[in-house]
């Protein structure tokens, strides 16, 4: 058996992904015949077979993250067809068909994969595959959920399940060994019969859609008629119904407040339903910054009538130049960035003695997605021009919605705006993202009478608020910030001149 192992991907890169498989277990391959594809942070490696034979075991899937020298596959050596055979005894009849011999057949870990830097542990929350089913190459089996983010395990190999070690509601560890399966020709020729599925519910199309997009569909009654699939055929994804969720007039979840309820033909009147690992974290990270942080708000409201202004006269050159919506986003990152620069306190964090300040600001956007609160995070938005922070934003933004942020998206915030006014809200306090020491909470724009230069007008105002770690920020430099965003709001030539 000769070992495929990850080769030298380069100074100072220790690790890479597993991109792409081209051959699956049981497959011939020749000399140098590429077997696989490995990406690093800067370039795409090829890994080639060391000899000829066949492709008995895939250690490390693809998604995995493998370090250097770390083993990828096995074969052995030889072709198919010269793999040693028992000689025929004399005069002994031919022997009927039966099953391809088990020989034939590798047994195939089904692995826990890269969960993401800093997270050890999943929740299986859905098996969509049993002990005995057949499976193809990338079919979807379970789905694990995190911290943060749902990931989904697909078949590394075509083959049978054969065992399943983590059941629905285990708890599993990162590299930890989920299932076991057994792949090549023997695998599915000596699978038990099993007995006849009922046919699926006609939906009036003959692809069936993704087994997380039915159970997100099943939990939210929705019906697939509701969904527009995005898959091949009009396959109904995951992210379609996240999408579907997402928009105003998708149908809720749970009845609006002060509605009667809709009467139950049967059944309790109340249901509970588990918290899913999201929901648990956003819980317990919240409460723990309550519990950590000295945290203190402090308020003040901006005038918009200037930044309305600059927006409407300039908005559709804007988009025509930078093909991205000129939003109120950038101006309050720009403002932050402004205010972080002289008050770097609120741009600092807490280890142990220590107060760490950053001398740069990966800005975190707070937003409201159908599976909870989620904070992408714009790496150096100092360094962005307004059309840069608008691009990010408007990426980040749909990568919430379809539920595909990475771990690596998520984490690194210097500083956190937090945007209750698309909700309504008019006033609120935000919570500290730790370890972060400062958040801001932008709200409503809503018109009010103002006294100005001896007149009362009507302006439209903003409250905003500052919730900071009064640890490392004292009220002066709280106080300082939120006048600093104020007054770059109110007259954002200021940006531009540094002032």
């Amino acid at each position: 058996m000769t070992e495929v192992r990850v080769p030298t991907l380069g100074e100072s890169v220790t690790e890479a992904t597993v991109a792409t498989w081209f051959k699956k277990p049981g497959d011939a391959v020749a000399l140098d015949e590429m077997l696989c594809e490995l990406e690093t942070d800067k370039v795409t490696v090829e890994v080639s077979s060391p000899i000829a034979g066949t492709l008995s075991e895939i250690v490390a899937a693809e998604g995995e993250t493998v370090g250097v020298d770390a083993l990828l596959a096995q074969i052995s050596a030889g072709g198919v067809a010269s793999a040693p055979t028992p000689a025929p005894k004399a005069e002994a009849p031919a022997p009927a068909p039966t099953a391809a011999p088990a020989s034939d057949a590798a047994s195939l870990d089904i692995m826990v994969p890269t969960l993401g830097e800093s997270v050890t542990e999943a929740t299986v929350s859905t098996w969509f595959k049993k002990v005995g089913d057949t499976v193809v190459a990338d079919e979807m089996l379970c789905e694990l959920e995190t911290d943060k983010v749902s990931v989904e395990v697909p078949a590394p190999a075509a083959g049978v399940i054969t065992e399943i070690l983590a059941a629905d509601g285990d708890t599993v560890q990162a590299g930890g060994k989920l299932a076991v399966m057994s792949s090549g020709e023997g695998a599915v020729a000596a699978a038990p019969a099993a007995a006849p599925a009922a046919a699926p519910a006609s939906t009036g199309k003959d692809t069936e859609d993704a087994p997380s997009a039915k159970k997100l569909m099943a939990e939210n009654n929705l019906s697939a008629d509701q969904v527009t699939g995005s898959g091949k055929d009009g396959r109904i994804m995951k992210e379609d119904v996240l999408k579907t969720l997402a928009t105003p007039s998708a149908p809720a979840v749970s009845a609006p407040v002060g509605a009667p309820a809709a009467p139950k033909s049967s059944g309790p009147r109340e249901e509970r339903v588990k918290m899913t690992r999201l929901r648990q974290t956003i819980a317990r990270r919240l409460k723990e910054s309550q519990n950590t942080a000295a945290m203190l708000t402090t308020y003040n409201e901006v005038d918009m009538t200037e930044v309305m202004a600059l927006r409407n006269e300039y908005k559709d050159l804007f988009l025509k130049k930078h093909g991205v919506k000129l939003g109120f986003m950038s101006f309050f990152t720009k403002a932050c960035v402004h205010a972080l620069n002289e008050v770097p306190e609120v741009n600092a964090e807490i280890d142990g003695t220590d107060v760490v300040y950053k001398k740069y600001v990966n800005m975190g956007i707070a937003a409201g997605t159908p599976t909870g609160l989620v904070v992408p995070v714009i790496n150096d938005a100092d360094q962005m021009s307004f059309a840069g922070i608008e691009k990010a934003i408007a990426t980040m933004g749909a990568k919430a919605r379809d539920g595909k942020l990475s771990m690596d998206e998520m984490q690194g915030g210097t500083f956190t705006i937090s945007n209750g006014g698309v909700y309504g809200s008019l006033m609120s306090s935000p919570i500290l993202n730790p370890p972060q020491s400062g958040i801001l909470g932008m709200h409503k724009i809503q018109d009010r009478p103002m006294a100005i230069n001896g007149e009362v007008v009507i302006r439209p105002m903003m409250y905003l608020a500052l919730s900071y770690d009064h640890r490392i920020v004292d009220g002066k430099g709280a106080v300082t910030f939120l006048v600093r965003v104020k007054e770059a709001l109110e007259d954002p030539r200021r940006l531009l001149m540094d002032l």
